[in-house]
């Protein structure tokens, strides 16, 4: 173990006492603390470099992946490492980011031993890949929509309401909110054309839907939630909206660096961090919350779709 002193210089630096604290847990590889971390490989592969020459972490190789962890303290110095500890703790009250950082490592350690999850991503990413006559995501979705019993539903953020009209065939009643008072004049004419009498298009903000407290049984926020100006907000507001019982699904993109979606698609936010609609979902007073990454895209900025399922 490194002296005391040596690791007193590195201390100075939040990410690497973000990294000794999760480490200190866990061991952990770099592309896990960097989803636990949200930054680049680049950043934390340089921190851990520092923290391994001074003894403090040390590496292994699992398959293709080097693991990290903290060196066993010794005998002699087990007391000074906890006191040592303590001291970080205290310093990492001042780093905002640092009080989800064990949420975030929850999700990744649920990850980790979700064998179930891996298998389907293999099976998406062939789904579609080749031509097979009749199959098709709009043929699976509409015949799992069936399956789904008639419930009230709104769809908020839903655009011209594409997936209202998918989800109108088969509920009690949707309910399509949208700030876009041209975006609810087309959706609604749509929906006539179409002859959904169980489809109705209001105008409102995702942060105050113009919605009866406790009146829906589903809501969905569809790529919407990145467009709202206070997403936590809207996922409060979604909850008073939704009666004891009901579900709220999240589909939006995963954390992203593709500056140029502010300018080409008007996104407020860059994404989210899955531990962000974690703390979301969580502080607004979901339980049974379930976050999965549902999607890569292969071509480039390879958007990444986070789907998340949570009930009141």
């Amino acid at each position: 173990m490194a002296s005391i002193i040596h690791a007193f210089k590195l201390l100075s630096d939040p990410t690497r006492l973000r990294i000794l604290r999760l480490l200190r847990l866990q061991e952990l590889s770099v592309a896990e603390l960097q989803e636990i971390l949200a930054m680049g490989q680049s950043r934390i592969s340089t921190q851990l470099s520092q923290l391994k020459k001074e003894g403090l972490v040390e590496d292994r190789r699992s398959g293709k992946k080097m693991i990290y962890q903290l060196v066993p303290a010794g005998p002699e110095n087990h007391h000074a490492i906890d006191k040592l500890f303590e001291l970080i703790d205290l310093a990492a009250s001042e780093i905002p980011e640092a009080a989800r950082d064990h949420d975030a490592l929850k999700l990744t350690l649920k990850k980790r031993s979700d064998h179930a999850r891996a298998y389907f991503d293999q099976l998406a990413g062939k789904f579609g890949r080749s031509y097979v006559p009749g199959r098709s995501w709009k043929g699976l979705a509409e015949c799992l929509l069936k399956l789904m019993s008639p419930k009230i539903i709104a769809d908020l953020g839903a655009g011209e309401g594409t997936l209202s009209q998918l989800l109108a065939r088969n509920a009690q009643r949707v309910i399509a909110v949208d700030n876009s008072e041209k975006m609810v004049e087309f959706g609604a004419k749509l929906a006539r054309e179409h002859g959904f009498e169980n489809l109705e298009f209001r105008l409102g903000d995702l942060q105050s839907p113009p919605i009866d407290p406790g009146s829906i049984d589903l809501a969905f926020f569809s790529q919407s939630l990145h467009h709202a100006e206070k997403p936590s907000e809207a996922i409060r507001a979604a909850y008073e909206i939704i009666r004891p019982g009901g579900s709220l699904v999240i589909l939006d993109l995963l954390k992203h660096d593709f500056e140029e979606a502010r300018e080409l698609y008007a996104d407020v936010w860059l994404g989210f961090a899955e531990v962000e609609i974690y703390e979301f979902l969580d502080k607004a007073g979901f339980t049974g919350i379930d976050i999965a990454i549902v999607d890569r895209e292969s071509e480039a900025p390879h958007f990444q779709t986070l789907m998340a399922i949570a009930r009141k």
